[in-house]
């Protein structure tokens, strides 16, 4: 805890955090934000981001808190943006007007277009703010709009679901299922968050997936579904376009996938893209750079072991989840969960940072970032 910030700015930032976090999945490409408005000690508005387009976390807060809102404190998550160009209005504006006396955030905005300066319109119409009450945690579940805003790029999160030896399937190509079911429902929330899920033809090919989310009693957004496949070999009759909607899957191929099948896929409502490829397949950081383009901010990667190996190859992942069982499979011939030449050192081998282990029902989620 830090000794500066007094335990009521704490307490109402905690509840800040806690709102923003309800629209987790749903705000992309925008940033989760909650606001509270207090006065008196007392909570007299609340609100949260709940979408693109939609109101902005200040604002509901604001505008629940009316009149009550003068002379009060606002505590939200991100700075204040006040930049004209975008879908809603600046909220900078609307703190001032509300007459606030102070304003609490928890971190300064990354986008180039308000960093910073939201702060600074605040403080020049004399209002007190305070800047990076736990702002680790607004970070934490910001990190993929963090990454989005300063580089262009999603942040890609590598999945796997292994042995506690590291095997993802025994040598006969078996893998379903090694985790078990809380782990597996942990998966549909990783899929709930993430704009995008990548997996190889490969994993079409043996497994036939939906590639959905299926959390029963919750709202869903569905991620795009993006199968990297350079010759063209996806079915036509595959899952998630014959039980799902066609057009959230993306098809990458190669130069030389048949124009043919790409006309028959995109007939069915399925997108085709046209990636770089050589003999280790699709180019991942080009592709990476492109779906950023299509403001892809986030993406999960749930390919076999050579999927793994050519992301990890390209320095495109950002965090790894390993879902440990408590089984040992053994032998040779069961695949790994990474392909690949082994790397001549241990001086050569990935490190992970900020690592975090959780208990997942009998198994354990490893957490890590790579640097």
């Amino acid at each position: 805890m830090n000794v500066n910030h007094s335990m009521n700015d704490l307490r109402f930032m905690r509840m800040a955090h806690s709102l923003a976090m309800k629209a987790r999945g749903f705000t992309s490409p925008n940033p989760l934000v909650g606001a509270v408005v207090v006065r008196g000690g007392k909570v007299v508005g609340k609100g949260y981001h709940r979408g693109a387009g939609m109101p902005h976390a200040e604002i509901v807060a604001l505008e629940e808190a009316g009149s009550r809102a003068r002379n009060g404190i606002l505590y939200v998550t991100l700075e204040p943006c006040c930049h004209l160009k975008k879908r809603t209005p600046p909220c900078v504006p609307k703190v001032v007007e509300s007459g606030v006396r102070r304003v609490v955030i928890a971190m300064e905005d990354p986008n180039p277009r308000v960093s910073g300066k939201g702060i600074r319109a605040l403080r020049k119409k004399g209002i007190e703010v305070e800047v990076g009450v736990l702002s680790e945690k607004a970070r934490s579940y910001n990190e993929s709009y963090i990454k989005f805003v300063t580089t262009g790029r999603p942040f890609v999160i590598l999945k796997v679901a292994a042995s506690l030896d590291g095997k993802v399937s025994t040598a006969r190509g078996e893998s379903r299922w090694i985790t078990g079911e809380s782990s597996r429902k942990f998966v549909h929330q990783l899929r709930q968050q993430c704009d995008g899920i990548l997996v190889g033809i490969g994993t079409v090919l043996s497994d036939d997936p939906l590639l959905t989310v299926r959390l029963p009693k919750q709202p869903i957004r569905e991620p795009f579904r993006i199968v990297l496949d350079t010759r063209l070999r996806f079915p036509l009759k595959a899952k998630m376009i014959r039980k799902a909607d066609p057009s959230k899957t993306i098809i990458v191929t190669g130069r030389k996938g048949s124009k043919a099948k790409q006309k028959a896929l995109e007939e069915r409502g399925v997108r085709v893209l046209r990636e770089k490829s050589d003999q280790g397949g699709i180019d991942m950081l080009s592709l990476i750079k492109k779906l950023g383009g299509m403001s892809l901010t986030s993406l999960l990667i749930e390919g076999g072991p050579k999927i793994n190996a050519s992301a990890l190859a390209s320095k495109i992942v950002n965090k790894v989840i390993f879902f440990l069982a408590p089984k040992i499979i053994g032998g040779t011939q069961a695949k790994g969960a990474i392909a690949g030449n082994s790397p001549e050192s241990l001086k050569k081998a990935l490190s992970l940072e900020r690592m975090k282990v959780t208990p997942m029902g009998k198994d354990w989620m490893v957490e890590g970032y790579l640097h």
